[in-house]
Formats: structure tokens, C-alpha cells, sequence
């Protein structure tokens, strides 16, 4: 993938679709380009959160570790971002991203996401409705799971 390529799938992607080309070229220089095959995870449930990935090609699993195994929590696939959450709590990883098939992402350094975030306050609100909506996805989602544990 070549460089303008890289900025115009950074422009699909809703946190940068409104930033100016000049700073979505330099997210995509400051960024590494990563590719994982399927079965190959981008990081595991536990580890440090050191960057988040903006999935431009393929798809992931998002997992989380159970006392029966591996749950299969949701599917992503391109333009979208992994990883924010556990940057943003400065803390470890809360899944396993897994690639179900070929990925190419952008890995982008926590120092950078930062940085982003305070030069362009549209994009923290951007993340917080996203980490709100999947707050709000996963509470509808235990409230649904406790329900059959109780009948």
C-alpha cells in the first residue's frame, strides 16, 4: 500500500474523517504500518497498552479471556480502531485483537494518540462516543447474559 493510500484510509476512518490532509499525512509518516496473518493477534488480553490500531484491510476478533475459554466478544474490520481503550486507562489490554483474516493496520505509539487527542479536541469527543457506545453495548450485553443465568 502506498503512502496516499495509507491517507485516504485514514480518511474513512470516522475519528480523522474531518482533519486537514496535512495532519493525516503526518499520522500516517508517524504511524507504522503493520500486517498480520489470520490467526496472529495484535495483542493479548493482560499486556501493556502501548499503541492503537487503525485496521485498514481484513478483519478481527475481539476476545476475552473466561473460566470455559476464549469468548468471542465482537468483529471488526477496516476503518476501524482497536486497542484506544487500554491507552486511554493507561493500563492493560481488557481483550485479546485477534486477525480472522490477513490485516493491514496502522499501529499508532500512545505518545502519538495523545497528541492527536490534544491537538484535535473533534477527535477525543469522537473516541468518547465510541468508547460510550461500546460501553452501552456491553452493558446491554451482561444485562442480557445474567438474564439466562437466572431462569
Amino acid at each position: 500500500m502506498l503512502f496516499k493510500d495509507e491517507i485516504q484510509m485514514l480518511r474513512r476512518v470516522p475519528f480523522f474523517s474531518e482533519m486537514e490532509p496535512s495532519k493525516l499525512k503526518l499520522l500516517a509518516f508517524s504511524s507504522d504500518r503493520v500486517t498480520y496473518m489470520a490467526g496472529e493477534d495484535l495483542f493479548r488480553q493482560g499486556d501493556m497498552g502501548d499503541a492503537a490500531y487503525v485496521l485498514l484491510t481484513g478483519k478481527v476478533d475481539v476476545l476475552v479471556d473466561s473460566p470455559s475459554g476464549q469468548i468471542k466478544l465482537a468483529e471488526m474490520s477496516g476503518n476501524a480502531i482497536v486497542g484506544e481503550i487500554a491507552i486511554l486507562c493507561d493500563g492493560v489490554r481488557t481483550a485479546t485483537v485477534r486477525a480472522s483474516t490477513s490485516v493491514e493496520a496502522l499501529r499508532i505509539g500512545k505518545e502519538q494518540f495523545f497528541k492527536l487527542m490534544s491537538d484535535f479536541p473533534d477527535i477525543t469527543i469522537k473516541v468518547m462516543r465510541v468508547l460510550a457506545e461500546r460501553l452501552t453495548s456491553t452493558t446491554t450485553e451482561l444485562s442480557k447474559a445474567r438474564a439466562r443465568l437466572e431462569h
